[in-house]
Parts: structure tokens; sequence; C-alpha cells
């Protein structure tokens, strides 16, 4: 059993914090901390051109473990030249998330032909003419290109533009497996499909009803704000689960009496079943009905469909509400009141809302009792989807997605004198079954690990290693290489953004756009500009008409045509001169006219979803976890001591005759995993908790129809002795 902290931050986070600058050298990490860059982890907008360790309200000093691990990463040292001769494709195989995090920093070309047993060093002229070959052969309609949210706008602009000059909508990012059924549900509901609340209003706000989030593990410096809050006398309704440590008592390592004392941080806490949150949230609004708490005004003047709505909340039966949430009357009437108490609400949410078959759904009622209480459109109140990578945002804002708006389709037409294609692209999963099904020929990975983002891992596999050519961009090793290879694949290093020649930008979770100045290498090697790499590749296949390609090995450039094609980007075109980082206009919402045609929002009915059988299982990040790279193995906050764990309540365990530290197999739709160690957490019965991505295996899609989102946070499994 591994060490169970009962809070979050403090002590224990600056120990650690000073424990990793000792193996780079603090003065070494100091000057990257501090330089002007966007925070590489989690997007609330740490970082840019007023500093490192600066948010966007300017507060100094702002700074978590999250981003500390991320930045000592990348300051490792480098792979060993004789590295991939040492190491063969089946030593590879068997290296875990954390292994290949430590083997150091990609800082040369490595090729795996079909059938070899070892990746083998090639020079940057070998690589980029094999990748161009294998582009050139293929049919557009066979090539995909995928983004995480780790590059720069620029990188992810320049290459969407060349899959569209090249003639492939092919085109996706991360999202569609994090946070694309809250742009969905947003676009729906208010116009947009991003926040609408600024980063400020989280400094006026009287409540934040936070919602499937562990931002004390996965964004600790919102932690600060929920403190603040509640030192000002607001509440902090969390709805999770897992009863987290650190949403209960969390030390803020920057405000002294917070280090000392402790912040209370959940003056509510509610654990529903997984997948019971639109039976909560519906009950909220029966409840919010009943107790005469809908501002009437306000939806009859700025929203449409609201009859629908609460019709369907008051004929939905407590009984029913109770049964399909998990979550007693009592509770539910409870929380009701504590959101029509405050004058101000922020509703706040992460993965937990959005991994569902459902997840659509689950966010449209959030929307529905923020509407009915006129908590949108003002300030410090709105809705808050908490994104994880810190250009997931800006990268879907910049059309790295596989539809584009007319209007922007047809700016780029104009900007590059092509016609784009119009045939429809892939969504994410759906681009996996394609490969499964022989029909995608080259795929180019931006960043990230698109093997270990998706369900069913044996499924993944068999189908990424059916593309033809895989060439993936990446500062550092991760499974996904070995495991999600194609017949053959290419891996070249690229720079981490504060190693960058040229500024780059990237929007936070506010729809705030940043810059980042850049700086030199962490390591000797090889290893380029993601915009040098995407030039050359499309130079080499299309030469220069109708693009000049070349013009764009200038971020400058690059960013005068995102001015002319994104609209609200305008600014962009000069912020390298200006230096004026800037909000995107008309997503933050402190009046209720919103982005729709008739300028109301739109409430819209979310049935209760079919209720499931047996234990559910969520799959979790860890503390020491960000996305799919792990840094540590262990999770000091649930008392997790290593990835191969499953957490269940105690009383499961009484009722499956289970002990603390057995070792079990469990067994899900897709798949089963083996010498599984139980461990006994606060988590609610019913439910329980492994690792993401480890646990993948167990899970079948269960996609959302509208977001094609897959179900990571409500999967049946079934334990065997």
């Amino acid at each position: 059993m591994a060490r169970r902290y009962k809070y979050g931050g403090g002590w224990p986070a600056i120990v650690y914090s000073l424990r990793k600058s000792l193996a780079v050298g603090p003065a070494r990490l100091w000057k990257r901390m501090r330089s002007r860059n966007a925070c590489k982890t989690c997007a609330l907008g740490m970082g840019g051109m007023a500093g490192g360790m600066v948010n966007e309200a300017g507060h100094f000093p702002e700074v978590c473990k999250k981003s500390l691990q991320a930045q000592v990463a990348d300051m490792a040292g480098a792979l060993d030249a004789d590295y991939f001769d040492r190491h063969n494709l089946d030593y590879l195989l068997k290296l875990t998330p954390k292994e290949a995090e430590d083997a150091g920093r990609l800082a040369y070309p490595v090729l795996l032909e079909p059938g070899a047993a070892n990746f083998k060093p090639v020079l940057w002229d070998t690589a980029m003419e094999i990748a161009a070959q294998a582009l050139k052969n293929a049919k557009p309609d066979k090539v995909a290109f995928y983004a995480s949210g780790r590059s720069s706008n620029e990188a992810a602009f320049l290459l969407h533009s060349f899959a569209r000059v090249y003639g492939s909508n092919h085109v996706m990012n991360c999202s569609f497996y994090c946070h694309q059924a809250s742009g969905v549900a947003l676009k729906l509901a208010m116009g947009v499909s991003t926040a609408t609340v600024s980063l400020e209003d989280l400094s006026h706000t009287d409540c934040v009803v936070l919602i499937g989030a562990n931002p004390a593990s996965n964004h600790p410096r919102l932690m600060t704000q929920l403190a603040n809050l509640r030192s000002r006398g607001g509440q902090v309704i969390v709805v999770n689960p897992l009863r987290e440590a650190g949403l209960e008592r969390f030390f803020v390592p920057s405000q002294m009496r917070s280090l000392f004392q402790g912040s209370e941080i959940a003056s509510m806490y509610v654990q529903p079943l997984a997948g019971g949150d639109v039976g909560f949230l519906v009950g909220v609004l029966k409840a919010l009905i009943e107790q005469d708490s809908i501002n009437h005004e306000f939806i009859a003047e700025h929203t449409e469909n609201s009859i629908e709505v609460l019709d369907h909340a008051r004929a939905c039966t407590w009984d029913e509400l109770v049964r399909n949430s998990g979550v007693e009357r009592a509770t539910i009437e409870t929380a009701a009141k504590r959101i029509a108490q405050s004058s101000r609400v922020v509703f706040a949410w992460a993965m937990g809302l959005t991994h569902h078959q459902w997840g659509v759904d689950n966010i449209l009622a959030v929307c529905n009792i923020a509407l009915a209480t006129g908590n949108v459109g003002k300030p410090g109140a709105g809705l808050l989807p908490i994104r994880g990578h810190s250009n997931v945002q800006g990268v879907g804002s910049v059309g790295f997605t596989p539809a584009l708006q007319d209007g922007v389709r047809a700016a780029l037409e104009r900007a590059y004198g092509a016609p784009m294609p119009t045939t429809p692209g892939y969504d994410t999963h759906a681009m996996v079954g394609a490969a499964a099904d022989g029909l995608i020929e080259a795929l180019l990975v931006l960043g990230g690990n698109l093997w270990a983002s998706n369900p069913d891992s044996d499924w993944t596999t068999a189908a990424l290693q059916n593309v033809g050519t895989t060439i993936f961009m990446s500062t550092k090793l991760n499974p996904g290489h070995f495991y999600g290879r194609g017949k053959r694949t290419l891996i070249l290093p690229v720079l981490a953004r504060d190693e960058e020649p040229q500024a780059t930008t990237q929007e936070s979770m506010f729809n705030f756009v940043r810059l980042s100045e850049g700086g030199s290498q962490n390591v000797a090697g090889q290893i380029r500009a993601e915009s040098n790499v995407i030039c050359e590749l499309a130079q080499r296949i299309m030469g220069d008409s109708p693009v000049n390609w070349r013009r764009f090995q200038s971020h400058d450039e690059i960013r005068k045509v995102i001015a002319e094609v994104i609209p609200g980007w305008q600014e962009i075109a000069t912020i390298s001169d200006t230096k004026k980082e800037f909000t995107i206009p008309n997503r933050v919402f402190h009046e209720p006219k919103f982005n729709t045609a008739n300028g109301k929002a739109r409430m819209v009915k979310t049935s209760l979803p079919e209720e499931i059988e047996g234990l559910r299982l969520v799959t979790i990040r860890s503390e020491g976890q960000f996305n799919s790279v792990v840094y540590e193995e262990a999770d000091i906050y649930r008392g997790m001591p290593h990835r191969h764990t499953i957490l269940i309540s105690p009383e499961d365990a009484r009722r499956l005759n289970l002990l603390d530290g057995q070792r079990i197999t469990v067994c899900g739709e897709a798949g089963s995993i083996n010498d599984i160690e139980v461990v006994l957490g606060r988590i609610r019965p019913g439910v329980a908790a492994m690792f993401y991505p480890e646990a993948n295996v167990l899970i079948k899609p269960r996609l959302d129809a509208r977001s094609k989102t897959p179900a990571f946070k409500c999967a049946p499994i079934w334990i065997k002795c």
C-alpha cells in the first residue's frame, strides 16, 4: 500500500519540486520556468509574454507539479546514439509509459522498415524523402493527419493547410477523445464551443459546481482560485464518484496561510454513480423548480425550448432520478438550494462528464441548469470546460478538424488559390476503424500518443499496424510509437515550444491567445522545429504550386494567414511585433446575448440514460501523470502503489469477498487484465477506478453518437479471483 495523503499540495509538493529541480539543476530549471513561454501542461494559461509562472491575470507565482514534471522531462538527456541498436522492437514493446518517458529526448530520426527487428537512425534527408514518397504514392483520401494539444497554433494550422491543399479532410485532433462532447453541446446551446467565462470571472463568482474533474491532481493552479473562493465565503460543490483528498483540503504553496493551515475546498461533496450525471443534473433542475428557484424572466427573454426541458424535469419521478443517479433526494435538493442561494455560479467540468456514450447530454444538462438559474451571460457566472493539454483548444480553433465551417473553407481557398476537398473527413475513432479496414495508406501524427488514446487496445494495435506508413513528430518516446506503428514507421524528433527558434502561440481554456517566445534546445541533437518539417514535406510533395510552402517557414507568415482565415483571430497577425496577447471575441458572455442566429441560448431535453448492471469502471489519471505521459508510478493521494491496481470501495470488497492487496483478474467487454492489485479507497460503491491508458484494453468504445467520444468513464467490468 502506497502512502496516502489526506490533502493536496503543500509541503509534499514543494519537496517533490525541489527534488525534480536537483535532477536538472535548480538555476537551469528556474531559467526555463521563468521564460516567456506558455505552460506545457494544462490549458489554464500560465506563462506567455508576461513571463513564466504568471497567469492571465498577472498573478505570480503560478506554478505546479505538472508543469515542473513536463519541463524537467524535456530537459533530460538525449537518447544515446546506439539506443536503437541495443534495444530491438521486442524490448521496446515491453517498456511501460514511464520507462519510455524516462529513456530520454529523441535526438535523431529513426526508421523501422517492414519486418525489421530494430529501428535504425537515418539522415534527415532520407527520412523526409521516405515520408514524401509515402504521401506521393498514396491517394489523398487514404491519408490521415492527427494532432495533439502539445503543438502550437502555427504548426497545427500549417499542417491542416497542407492536408487540405494535398486533398485530404481526414484531419483530426485529440479533442475527439477528451472535450468534443463539450464542444458539440456548447455549440448547440450557446453558439460557441468553448468556455463562456474568463479567468477573471473566477475571482467574482460565489459558487463553483465542479463536476467530473480533479484539478487538485490534473490542473493544480485552478486550486488557487477555488481556495480563494472559499476564503471569501463562497461555495464549491464537488460532484465526483471518487472522494479526492485534494478536493477536500488543499495547501496552496504560493499562499503562506494556506501552506501552513490548508484551505477547505469542497463545501459539499456529492458522489453519484458513474454514468449517473444526467440523473443527478435533471434532479437538480427538478428541485430548483419545486423550490421556485427558476429565473423565469431570464429564460423567457434569453432562451428557447425551455418549456420542453422544464416539463421533462417535472415529469421525472424522484424514484427514477435517485435510482439513475445513485444520489439521495435530500442531497440533490441541498445542491439545488446552494446553487439557488448563489448569485453568480460557474459550472466547471472535465472528462468525468465528457467520457460517456451520453457525454453531450451530460453537458447539455449542465447548460440547462445554468440557463434556468440565469447563470450565463453575466460577470462571475457561466460554463467552463476544464481543458487538459495546453493548446488542445487552439488546435481546434485554427481549423485542425475534419469539418470546416463554410466561411473558413472559402477563406482558405482564397488564401491558397486552391480548392479545398469537400468529402467528409474521419473523426479520430473512424480513422482508426478505416485503418483496420485497410483504408489508410499513410498517417502523420503531430505529437501525443494516438494509440494510448483509444479504447480496446488490442483492436487499436491491429488497426494502426495496418497503416502503410506512419510518420510521428515527437519529442519523447512513448508506447504508441511501438504498438501504434505502421508497416513502415518514421519517428522525427521535434523541438518543444520553449526550444523553438521562432515565437509560437497557444490558446488557453479561457479563449486567451498567448505568445511563447521560444528559446534554445535543451539537448544537443538533430532536432527540428515542427513548422520546418511540415514545410519541407509539403515542398517535396507539391513543389511551389499552388502554394509556396517555403514562405511558411516564417511563423509571422503563418499568422498572417490565420488572421485572414479564422474569425476573431485578426490580432494574431501582428502579435510578434505588438506582443499583445488577446481574448478571442464573441466567446465570453458577460451579457445575455449569445452567439446564435437569434441571440438566444437553447435549452435541450436530456433523457435519462439506460442503467448499467454490475461494477462500473472509470479510468483515471494518477497524480503523477499528465494525459498518457506517466512521470511517477504511484498515486500518493489515492494510495495506489503502482499502475496495475483497481480502486474499489470497502462495501464492494465485502460484497465480492475481496481483500485489500489481493491479486485478481479484471474482465471488460473488450478484454481482461491479470494480476491486478485491489486497493480499498474512498470511491462510491458500485464504481471502480483503474489507470488510463493501461485499462483501455478492457473497454469497448460505446461512442457518444454526436461527439464520437468513447465511454472511458462508465464501462462495465467483472472481477475474477
